[in-house]
């Protein structure tokens, strides 16, 4: 402590320093701003108070302790390495690279801060930057098994999927009850009666117990083992019990996600998105329902030498929910969207283009490919006109499916509807029916890509996709698959392949299971295609 603090605020400290190493934030908070008020400036203290008011969910405060932490203890990489785990859960990912750039010149060597710096980089897309963290945090302890697993997504992000399975193996034999690797190690290729993890993973279901994450992964990995091997009613069996179980860990009701949709269509219901916003031509938008072609698409334009793909970047959302005012929780709900009908559009369509730096502006395009953006189309439309909108369709079966099958982050706000079939297919008619809407209040303004079509006629549409983008052709775009620009999503294996047939009616295989599925979307007029 700085200016020979007394006994008792040495004391303070370090019941402050012990309360956050076990965990108790609330305790760790209150001695620290205690202390803030006591004794002179001094960063350990602000350390202890930001990490606590970070973990305790108040990001505002969290950032500003800890830039005051670095400020008064420049030298410390820990503290930057925790100022940019906060600036990343604030959605400032370009102040978190920056800050953890920071941490990475100062030379960290403990496996904690080295283990966060994975962790921002990765939410950032600087994949590259986050092997390397992992790699140097399992170097200090190969028999962390959140390390390994750490450093296997990695990997796979960049296509290195031999590694990322000898790191999936170290992580489970570190730890059997990492329930995350089961369903990785599954998802790496295709299984065969010959080479599969059945019996190996039955048996780590029936060890578990009643472990809840353990019926999720579980279930899951066994789901996509048996589907692989053609025993697609088992499988299904498992789909069912393992987002059962999920959805038994998540908030949700369809009846939030329709008041969302009517709120959308109502705020431009009865006039075009206004006019006037920021004119940048920078930003492609490509959006659509998850695991229906999204990363395809992408993947086909960001192969195009003019253009960077910039990920699945969340800052329009969070661009448009700060210029709302908007202080509910939710990213997007119907408060954020009242309170977002009379904007500044050209400030917002100015303010998200400066959220994606560094990151872009190197080139003359970039790819914004988060599927959920369709909610947000008017939006973007009005604060950024010149920007090109893509939507991704396919198939309503299909749709439906893919998404069922896929697990979704468990904090994700998007995709509570996943956990069952019929409440996916109540919000594939939502989705439906705007993405309607939106062609008859702005017309020619989103260009519809059908997934089935590419895959069939991969050049005409590749050629009229570009076109639309306002790009000059390039022959690059027809050999997506050797785009080595990493991918943070589930397709993060199959875009590294040529384009394939095999996903297409993949839902007649499921038929008897998806009676009820196909039933609700032809009640809602929507034609299923045998």
């Amino acid at each position: 402590m700085q200016a020979s603090p007394n006994e008792e605020q040495k004391a303070r400290y370090q019941s402050a320093v012990e309360a956050l190493n076990r965990g108790d934030w609330t305790r760790a908070q209150q001695l620290a701003m205690g202390l803030v008020r006591d004794v002179p400036p001094h960063g350990g203290v602000y350390f202890v108070a930001g990490v606590a008011a970070r973990e305790l969910l108040q990001i505002p405060l969290a950032i500003e302790c800890l830039r005051r932490a670095v400020s008064l203890s420049p030298q410390r990489a820990d503290y930057f390495a925790q100022l940019a785990r906060a600036l990343a859960q604030a959605s400032l990912p370009s102040d978190a690279v920056a800050a953890a750039d920071r941490a990475v010149a100062l030379g960290p060597s403990d496996p904690v801060t080295l283990d966060t710096l994975g962790v921002v980089y990765s939410q950032a897309h600087a994949y590259r930057k986050a092997h390397e963290m992992f790699r140097r945090a399992v170097e200090l302890q190969p028999r962390v098994a959140s390390n390994r697993f750490n450093l296997a997504t990695a990997l796979i992000y960049e296509g290195e999927t031999a590694a990322a399975e000898g790191e999936l193996e170290a992580c489970l034999q570190a730890d059997p009850r990492f329930w995350k690797a089961y369903l990785t190690l599954s998802q790496l290729g295709r299984q065969s009666l010959e080479h599969n993890h059945v019996a190996r993973f039955e048996s780590a279901l029936t060890a578990a117990g009643e472990d809840p994450l353990a019926a999720v992964y579980v279930h899951l990995a066994l789901a996509k083992e048996h589907e692989d091997l053609g025993d697609y009613s088992r499988a299904f069996d498992h789909f069912v019990a393992g987002k059962a179980a999920g959805g038994r860990l998540v908030d949700y009701t369809f009846e939030r996600d329709e008041a969302i949709f009517a709120e959308v269509q109502k705020t431009f219901a009865h006039r075009p998105p206004p006019s006037g916003g920021d004119p940048s031509e920078e930003p492609i938008f490509v959006f659509g329902l998850p695991r229906t072609g999204t990363t395809l698409v992408e993947r086909i334009i960001s192969s195009h030498p003019w253009v960077h793909s910039a990920g699945e970047l969340q800052n329009f959302g969070v661009t448009l929910k700060r210029a709302s005012g908007s202080r509910t929780s939710p990213m997007l709900d119907v408060d954020t969207l009242q309170r977002a009908r009379d904007l500044d559009w050209r400030l917002l369509g100015e303010r998200y283009i400066a959220s994606t730096r560094p990151g872009t502006g190197q080139t003359p395009r970039f790819t914004d490919k988060l599927p959920a953006n369709f909610l947000y189309a008017g939006h973007i439309a009005a604060a950024l006109p010149n920007a090109k909108l893509v939507c991704v369709r396919r198939d309503p079966m299909d749709s439906c499916l893919s998404n069922f099958r896929q697990l979704f982050a468990l904090g994700s706000p998007h995709y509570g509807y996943s956990y069952s079939i019929l409440d996916t297919g109540r919000y594939y008619v939502l989705f439906d029916r705007l993405m309607r809407f939106w062609q008859d209040v702005m017309p020619g303004r989103i260009f519809e890509v059908q997934y089935e079509d590419l895959v069939d006629q991969q050049e005409q549409n590749t050629r009229r996709l570009i076109d639309f983008c306002g790009l000059p052709w390039d022959d690059a775009c027809l050999r997506f698959e050797e785009n080595e620009a990493p991918v943070a999503t589930a397709s993060a294996l199959q875009v590294r392949s040529k384009i394939y047939r095999s996903a297409i009616g993949r839902w007649k295989r499921y038929g008897p299971e998806l009676s009820e599925l196909r039933a609700l979307l032809e009640a809602e007029g929507i034609a299923v295609t045998d």
